[in-house]
């Protein structure tokens, strides 16, 4: 039996292809429902995918399988909860396929041993469960609060995770709402709370917002001869760039077209340069990568010009509490005063801080190490974890192997070499 801990879409998709693959798979995850982890939890029908349907099927072989199930078009970005809904369906049809094979349990793993061949996963219920291999798909594992300042006591005024169950219902509807970040989920978070008669604003060190989507024309990906450092490749990036405005009179093709080469642009970096690119680079980076439908950027053009969306560049210095609200002192010397203070930092990286114990756990056991510069879990280009025991992951906990790992796309073909990876070191027959 394989133990796969996770049921968001990294967890399904997997559990997924190991059935298909003819394992028998104990899927563990405390959530209600499948296929609807942090990406994919939200059920504001504003927030959308920012992949179009076409590209986010569940199956490398059939790429229109998501866009027929939901009865959309290849071009159009559906909300992010109808996604985690075909998720599920799709688990239960390959289940229906091959019966018997999987089972559910609604518990969350607190911690794993190895010995003598077998897993030996610990339940918070205080119950465990043996397995010959584990999958480790736990998406992104915990938020970052490096801003939150250590001398700021917990109260109702600050939503450190806007994802968790019930986080915004405690938002007055009466006050000023702070978002700290500017990427996806505050673009989504400003949708949901933006109103007449209050006003969202949006920090950040950058104040940049995610680019927009349009259609793009295909090209070919750079030559990466020659590039042995951050400037190498800066120079060749920023050239492709040029080629693509040059020739389509727009700068998306050139990042598109590096998709498949992503891994190995930051393989080529040596740690000191990767470390330069978080610092520098990262932030425009994620911006124009990790785009957002047009839908969206044209609700967030009515919202700022109706004054109900004010983006800051500048980060937060200091937190005081007020009667009924909270305010936070900025880097350019002003202070804003809200009702809530909601945490938009994006999520957490460096394994060597998670709180999670599960991860925690792992590491402290030497059944994991942490990845280039902290960033998951060192893992063999087939998703083994390093360490010794039967584990592989995917997704965000390969981020310091393969940087560019939490879209679907990339998700989905992980996820099938995990299942022939994990089939095959068992002796699996298909």
């Amino acid at each position: 039996m394989i133990a796969v801990i996770g049921a968001g879409a990294a967890g399904v998709t997997t559990a997924a292809r190991l059935l298909e693959r003819g394992a028998a798979v104990c899927l563990v995850d405390p959530a209600e429902e499948r296929g609807r982890g942090v990406a994919y939890r939200t059920d504001d029908p504003r927030h959308l995918l920012n992949v179009p349907a076409g590209k986010m099927s569940a199956r490398e072989d059939d790429p229109g399988d998501f866009a027929r199930w939901a009865g959309v078009a290849a071009a159009d970005f559906v909300p992010r909860r109808v996604f985690g809904a075909y998720l599920a369906a799709h688990l239960d049809g390959v289940s229906a396929r091959h019966p018997g094979r999987l089972r559910v349990v609604r518990d969350r793993a607190t911690r794993i041993g190895h010995d003598a061949g077998a897993v030996r996963i610990s339940l918070a219920a205080g119950d465990f469960l043996l397995a010959d291999a584990a999958v480790l798909a736990l998406g992104a594992v915990g938020t970052r609060d490096d801003w939150v300042p250590t001398d700021t006591p917990d109260s109702a005024a600050f939503v450190p995770d806007p994802w968790a169950p019930g986080a915004l219902e405690r938002i007055r509807d009466d006050r000023d709402v702070v978002l700290v970040g500017t990427g996806l989920t505050a673009v989504d978070l400003a949708m949901t709370l933006g109103r007449p008669g209050r006003v969202v604003h949006a920090v950040s060190r950058t104040g940049l917002l995610p680019r927009r989507h349009r259609p793009a024309q295909p090209m070919r990906p750079p030559e990466l001869a020659g590039c042995t450092g951050l400037d190498d490749v800066r120079r060749v990036v920023s050239a492709h760039v040029r080629e693509s405005l040059r020739r389509h009179g727009d700068w998306r093709p050139a990042l598109d077209s590096l998709r498949p080469v992503t891994a190995r642009l930051w393989d080529l970096l040596p740690l000191p340069d990767r470390s330069r690119f978080l610092a520098e680079d990262l932030r425009s980076w994620e911006v124009h990568r990790h785009r957002m439908p047009g839908t969206t950027a044209r609700t967030l053009v009515r919202l700022r010009r109706a004054g109900e969306l004010r983006t800051h560049r500048t980060g937060v210095t200091g937190v005081r509490m007020v009667p009924g609200g909270v305010v936070l002192r900025l880097g350019d010397g002003t202070e804003l005063t809200a009702g809530t203070v909601v945490n938009c930092t994006g999520v957490r990286h460096d394994v060597r801080r998670c709180p999670d114990p599960l991860v925690a756990g792992l590491l402290a056991d030497g059944h994991a190490t942490p990845g280039p510069l902290g960033l998951g879990f060192d893992t063999l280009p087939d998703g083994r974890v390093r360490g010794g025991a039967p584990l592989w992951t995917l997704g965000a906990l390969r981020r310091g192997n393969l940087w560019e790992t939490t879209a679907f796309p990339e998700i989905r073909a992980q996820a099938a070499a995990v299942a022939r990876s994990v089939t095959s070191a068992l002796g699996v027959p298909c």
